[in-house]
């Protein structure tokens, strides 16, 4: 059952339907490093995702949290004998591409621009000639995609 929400101020007697927050919005920071866990190997037990944690919690945390991360629809499971092995819902490249689209309108004023300005201002070793030439031509090809 949905829960309901009024906008401030105002008086309604509809109640107004709660607004949807983007399911990587809805992570903890450790359910983040696990699901960074999973993705970095593909497909996980409990286990490997506890060693692969900094600062983990009990094995039984990790697994709970697996869990709820199921429940949240980001994980499922298929069983290898006696064990659960997890594995990510949504592809990586996916996942990427929605947390990065909110990042940049959220940090960045949905300015593709200010975000190179913004790498490129943290870079303390300062972009090799290949990565420059390497960007260049992404740029270029970009143009001539029309985008």
């Amino acid at each position: 059952m949905p829960i309901f929400w009024h906008a401030p101020f105002r008086r309604s007697p509809v109640p107004l339907p709660m607004p949807e927050t983007p399911p990587h919005q809805k992570l903890s920071r450790r359910e983040r490093q696990i699901m960074d866990a999973v993705y970095g190997l593909g497909r996980a037990s409990a286990a490997q995702v506890h060693e692969r944690i900094p600062d983990a919690p009990s094995l039984t945390a990790v697994r709970t949290m697996l869990r709820t991360l199921e429940e949240k629809g980001h994980l499922r499971h298929e069983t290898d004998g006696p064990r659960h092995v997890y594995l990510p819902t949504v592809p990586r490249d996916s996942a990427q591409r929605t947390a990065l689209g909110h990042l940049v309108r959220t940090f960045f004023g949905g300015s593709p621009k200010a975000v190179v300005a913004a790498l490129l201002d943290l870079d303390d070793r300062g972009m090799s000639g290949r990565e420059r030439e390497e960007l260049i031509e992404m740029i270029r090809r970009s143009r001539e995609r029309g985008e």
